[in-house]
C-alpha cells in the first residue's frame, strides 16, 4: 500500500524521521505538504509554505467508485486501506470548502466527507454538505479513520 506512493515521491520521510505527505494540484506539482511526528513525541504540521487551497494528498487505485474527503493524510491512507475502491484525500484539517473541491464535483462521481467523528468534525462536515448538497457523510465508527483501522487490525 505505502510502496507506490514511496516510490511516486509523495510519501516520504524527512531529515528529523517525520512522514512527509505531499499535496499535489496534479500528480506532478506539490503545492505543500502535511508532516507527522513518528517520535515518541507526537505532532502533526503542514511543511512552511504550504498552499493547501491549491492541492490536496490523495490515495487511490485505478478503479475509483467514489470519493471520500479525511481530515488528514494518515486518515485518507487508512480509510483507503478499508475502502479501496474509494479515492480518499486529505482536506489537511476539517475544511467545508477547499478551492479544489468544485474540480471533484465535476467529476460526476459519489462524494463522501469523512471527517472525524467528534464535534468539529461533525460541524464541519454539515457544513460542507449545506455547500455542497450532492456531498453525503460518511462518518467513520471511531473517532477517525485511523482509529478505525487499527480497531479493525487489532
Amino acid at each position: 500500500m505505502l510502496t507506490p506512493l514511496v516510490h511516486a515521491g509523495i510519501l516520504y520521510a524527512d531529515a528529523r524521521a517525520n512522514a512527509v505527505f505531499l499535496l499535489g494540484d496534479t500528480p506532478a506539482t506539490a503545492v505543500g505538504a502535511e508532516l507527522r511526528g513518528t517520535t515518541s513525541v507526537s505532532w502533526r504540521g503542514m511543511a512552511p509554505g504550504s498552499r493547501k487551497d491549491h492541492g490536496c494528498f490523495s490515495v487511490s487505485t485505478a478503479s475509483v467508485d467514489a470519493i471520500v474527503l479525511c481530515e488528514s493524510a494518515i486518515d485518507a491512507l487508512s480509510c483507503h486501506v478499508l475502502h479501496p475502491a474509494f479515492r480518499c484525500l486529505s482536506t489537511s484539517g476539517a475544511r467545508p470548502d477547499p478551492a479544489w473541491l468544485t474540480v471533484l464535483l465535476r467529476l460526476g462521481l459519489p462524494i463522501f466527507c469523512g471527517f472525524d467523528a467528534d464535534p468539529t468534525g461533525d460541524a464541519l462536515a454539515q457544513r460542507l454538505i449545506l455547500l455542497h448538497p450532492a456531498v453525503r457523510r460518511l462518518r467513520p465508527p471511531a473517532k477517525d479513520w485511523n482509529d478505525v483501522l487499527r480497531l479493525h487490525l487489532a
